[in-house]
């Protein structure tokens, strides 16, 4: 894995960690919003692209130049944390391989339950706002880079853009298919729906939260 060595670091670091959020973005719209001018954003992109860390695609849009979309290589998402791979891959495939794969999905299930009760002992009580907040710190010290957005009508909608256990799942595709049940058994008082998924291919995922209706 390439690691990055190279001043300024910090920027870089900021640079890679806005296009996991924003893949395919534009340079001139990386240093807009990280507020560096746009010849320092081609030179760090261009320093990010030999590290291997970053890539192009070329869009053509009518007649003038191609627009250079930007996003993260697999080794530039590496460089945000992945606790669990080598470890988990190897015992899911002991349990999978001793007990079979109805035994392991019993597993999977088991292990988000006790997740659940884990991150409900840390939450504690308090507004949704507030056990939102603290979810969320808990699953950005664990890689997976959440954040809670707020909806005009009061709903909240719940993201991560990095998945700490993306090379667990690359292997084992069922092991995040329990997650929305961990989700809704944190908050039993809101209702918990998946609006995008790492599984399905989209850069994200979401979940919309909001109250029940009385």
């Amino acid at each position: 894995m390439t690691s990055l060595i190279r001043e300024p670091v910090s920027t870089k670091k900021e640079i890679l960690k806005y296009l996991l959020k924003n893949p395919q973005s534009q340079a001139l719209k990386i240093a807009s919003s990280l507020k560096i001018s746009a010849q320092a954003i081609r030179r760090h992109l261009k320093d990010l692209e030999s590290e291997g860390l970053v890539g192009y695609e070329a869009v053509q849009s009518g007649m003038g130049r191609p627009q250079y979309l930007f996003s993260l290589s697999k080794e530039g998402k590496e460089q945000f944390p992945n606790r669990y791979s080598n470890f988990a891959v190897s015992f899911l495939d002991a349990v999978s391989e001793t007990f079979g794969e109805n035994k392991l999905d019993e597993v999977l299930r088991q292990q988000w339950k006790n997740k659940a009760h884990e991150y409900c002992s840390s939450i504690g009580q308090g507004s949704l706002e507030q056990r939102l907040a603290k979810l969320v710190d808990l699953r950005h010290e664990e890689g997976y880079m959440a954040e809670i957005h707020h909806q005009s009508d009061g709903a909240f909608i719940y993201c991560e853009h990095h998945c700490a256990i993306a090379e667990v799942v690359e292997s084992y595709p069922n092991v995040c298919s329990h997650e929305l049940e961990m989700f809704a058994e944190i908050l039993p008082d809101v209702l918990v729906k998946r609006t995008h998924w790492f599984k399905e291919g989209e850069n994200i995922c979401g979940y919309l939260i909001k109250e029940k209706i009385r």
